[in-house]
C-alpha cells in the first residue's frame, strides 16, 4: 500500500474499537455522564493569549453541554442551577489544584403573561419579542452567575469572590443562546457585550470572563467514524491530487454548538512565582450527593408563577456534599486511554489520583487495536513497554518544553506561560510535532488538531530514532512510527475568533429571516 494511502487510516477505525468510547473530545465519553448533559465537559483550552496586545495573558476555555442543535428550543441550553462548574489550576506540578475558579449558575423566570379573555396566562416561551444589550423586557427567563476563586483545597481553602472590574457587581449575566434573528439581531455584537472585566483577589491586573453558546470548535466526521469508517475518500481509495490528505473528511460537529465557560487571566496570577513559569489545568462538574425528584414542581398555571420567581422549587431538588461527575485536562484521555470498566471513575477523581491509571498510559490498548485492523497495511504498535513517551504527553509534560520541576505524574494539561506566542494566521494545527512550540501539548489552542497529534502520538511518533541503531527502541515499528495518520479533518481558521472568547459566534437557530 502508498504511503499515501497509509496515511488515511483513521483514528475514528480505533475509537470505535473501544467499547463505549465516542471519539469527540469529551462528548459523551463515559457511561453515566450520558445522563446528565449539563455536565458534560466536553473540551478544555489553555493558551498564551494570542489577540494582539494580551501578551502576559493566559485563556482558559472550558465547554459543557455537548451537541446543541441550534433549533432546540423552546427551553434551549442553560447549564444547571445545582451543579457546581471548576477550572483547576496546579501551578506546583504537584497534582493538587492550588487555585479554582468556581462558577454557579441561577435562572430566573419573570413570568411573563398575557390576557386571553378575562384570565391571565404565563407565556410557554423564553422570550415574546427582540431581545438586545439594552433591552431584555421581552425575556421571560434569564441566567446569571457568580465567580469565586477559592485558594488551596477547592472545598475547604481560602473562596473570595471575583467581581465585575466595572461595576463591582459579584453577579454576572449570561446571554441567551443563538434563538435566530428575529429574536437576537447581529448576536455578535450582542454577544460580546457579555465579556466582563474582571477583579481577582491577590491580583493586581484585572481579567476578564464569558460564559454564553459558541460554535463547537471541535472537528471529527463523528459520523463516518461509527459507521465502519464511510468516508469521502476511504482508506482503499488515494485523495485526489491536489486535495490535502488531512482535510478529506467531514466535521460532523460543524452544526452545533456548546456553552463555553472562558477566562483571561494574567499569567503571573496563576503561577507560583517567575522561576515556574509552568502550570497545569483541568476542568471538572459536580452534582450534589443527594437528589430526588420534586413531587409537586411549581406549576406553570398557579398564580405564583405571575411574577419575578426563581427556581429553587423545580422538579428536582439537591443537596448533600459536592461529587464530582466530570473531568477533563488533556483531551481524548476518557475516550482513547481509559478502559471502559474505569471511564466512570475517571471521571470522579483528581489528577493526584491518577496512579491507579497508569497501566492504560504505559501499556496502551489503542496502538494495539489499530494493529490489528490494519496490520496489512503496514500499520504496527510499538512493542516498547513502559511507554515513557506517552507518559511524558498525558502525565508530567515534556522535559525542556512543560514539564515542571519535581513533577508528580497526574494528567493535566500543561503549559509554560514563557513560551513565546504564535499569531493565528502562523499557527500550525499539529503544535509541537509540526514544529510550533506553542501548540498542543504545550497547552491547547481551538486551531490545534488533537485528533491527529494524538493518533501519531499514541502510534509512536516520539518514539525515536528510526534508524535501526543500537538506540532505536523498535525497529520493527520504524515506518509505522512515522506514518501521518489522520481523521481526515482539519480546522478552518474562518471557525476561530482572533481575540477573546476565541470561540465562534453560536448558530443560529433561525438565520433565514427577513423582515416582512
Amino acid at each position: 500500500m502508498s504511503k499515501t494511502k497509509r496515511r488515511q487510516l483513521l483514528m475514528a477505525v480505533a475509537a470505535a474499537s473501544v467499547a463505549g468510547g465516542a471519539l469527540a473530545s469529551s462528548h459523551r465519553e463515559a457511561p453515566f455522564i450520558t445522563t446528565r448533559p449539563k455536565v458534560d465537559g466536553t473540551d478544555f483550552y489553555m493558551f498564551n493569549s494570542y489577540e494582539p496586545g494580551r501578551a502576559g495573558y493566559v485563556t482558559l476555555i472550558a465547554n459543557y453541554l455537548p451537541l446543541q442543535d441550534p433549533q432546540g428550543g423552546p427551553n434551549y441550553f442553560f447549564l444547571d442551577d445545582n451543579a457546581l462548574y471548576e477550572i483547576s489550576i496546579d501551578n506546583t506540578g504537584s497534582g493538587v489544584a492550588d487555585l479554582t475558579f468556581q462558577f454557579r449558575f441561577t435562572t430566573t423566570t419573570k413570568g411573563l403573561a398575557v390576557t386571553a379573555g378575562t384570565k391571565t396566562i404565563p407565556v410557554p416561551l423564553i422570550n415574546i419579542g427582540p431581545v438586545s444589550a439594552t433591552s431584555s423586557a421581552s425575556q421571560n427567563v434569564s441566567q446569571s452567575f457568580t465567580l469565586t476563586l477559592v485558594k488551596g483545597d477547592r472545598r475547604t481553602g481560602d473562596a473570595m469572590p471575583i467581581t465585575n472590574a466595572t461595576t463591582g457587581s459579584a453577579s454576572f449575566a449570561k446571554p441567551l443562546d443563538n434563538i435566530g434573528a428575529k429574536s437576537i439581531a447581529a448576536y455578535a455584537a450582542y454577544a460580546a457585550t457579555f465579556i466582563y472585566p474582571i477583579t481577582i483577589p491577590g491580583c493586581s491586573m484585572p481579567g476578564k470572563v464569558f460564559v454564553g453558546q459558541r460554535q463547537d470548535p471541535f472537528f471529527l466526521d463523528l459520523g463516518g467514524t461509527f459507521d465502519l469508517v464511510n468516508y469521502k475518500y476511504p482508506v482503499t481509495q488515494l485523495v485526489p491530487a491536489g486535495t490535502s490528505p488531512r482535510n478529506f473528511g467531514t466535521n460532523s460537529l460543524a452544526g452545533y454548538n456548546v456553552t463555553s465557560l472562558a477566562l483571561e487571566i494574567p499569567a503571573g496570577c496563576l503561577t507560583s512565582g517567575s522561576s515556574n513559569p509552568i502550570i497545569g489545568a483541568y476542568t471538572t462538574a459536580s452534582l450534589r450527593q443527594a437528589d430526588v425528584l420534586n413531587p409537586v414542581p411549581q406549576s406553570a398555571n398557579s398564580a405564583a408563577s405571575v411574577g419575578a420567581v426563581t427556581t429553587p422549587t423545580g422538579p428536582e431538588l439537591a443537596g448533600g456534599a459536592w461529587l464530582q461527575v466530570s473531568r477533563l485536562g488533556m483531551p481524548l484521555v476518557n475516550e482513547l486511554v481509559i478502559g471502559l470498566p474505569d471511564k466512570d471513575r475517571f471521571n470522579a477523581s483528581s489528577p493526584a489520583q491518577d496512579a491507579q491509571f497508569a497501566d492504560y498510559v504505559t501499556n496502551p490498548s489503542l496502538p494495539v487495536l489499530l494493529q490489528a485492523l490494519f496490520g496489512s497495511a503496514g500499520v504496527v504498535a510499538p512493542n516498547v513497554y513502559p511507554r515513557t513517551d506517552l507518559e511524558a504527553v498525558f502525565l508530567t509534560g515534556v522535559a525542556g518544553l512543560n514539564q515542571p520541576a519535581n513533577v508528580v505524574p497526574a494528567e493535566e494539561l500543561r503549559l509554560n506561560t514563557s513560551t513565546a506566542v504564535t499569531p493565528l494566521a502562523s499557527q500550525n494545527d499539529l503544535g509541537v510535532i509540526g514544529g510550533d512550540v506553542s501548540g498542543f501539548p504545550n497547552g491547547r489552542r481551538p486551531m490545534d488538531d488533537v485528533v491527529d497529534i494524538t493518533l501519531r502520538a499514541a502510534m509512536g511518533v516520539l518514539l525515536m530514532p528510526y534508524d535501526g541503531s543500537a538506540k532505536d527502541p523498535d525497529p520493527a515499528s520504524d515506518v509505522s512510527r512515522q506514518l501521518g495518520y489522520t481523521d481526515g479533518v482539519q480546522a478552518n481558521p474562518a471557525n476561530f475568533l482572533p481575540a477573546f472568547p476565541y470561540v465562534n459566534t453560536p448558530i443560529g437557530g433561525s438565520p433565514n429571516f427577513t423582515t416582512p
